[in-house]
């Protein structure tokens, strides 16, 4: 995982983030490459279990809230977007 906040300044209101999840992955990781989120989590691709793992991890690499982020769309896929409030 990374150091929390490591990345806050791209914590900015408005601003939208691309993000690739891996549920149910060995090593969880949290990885910029590109303008593209890497997200691996243990968590199972079952009843918001995965999305809400992804939307933490990304909260701590952003040092913000995990409340703060809304998911746009990608809710039952692999490929998500969120919105920082």
């Amino acid at each position: 995982m990374t150091q929390k906040g490591r990345h806050s300044a791209l914590a900015v209101p408005g601003a939208e983030y691309e993000v690739q999840a891996t549920p149910r992955a060995r090593v969880a990781s949290c990885v910029l490459e590109g303008g593209v989120w890497r997200i691996a989590v243990n968590a199972p691709a079952e009843d918001g279990k995965a999305n809400a793992a992804v939307a933490a991890a990304l909260a701590h690499a952003l040092g913000v809230a995990k409340g703060r982020l809304v998911l746009l769309r990608g809710a039952a896929s692999r490929d998500k977007r969120f919105r920082l409030d």
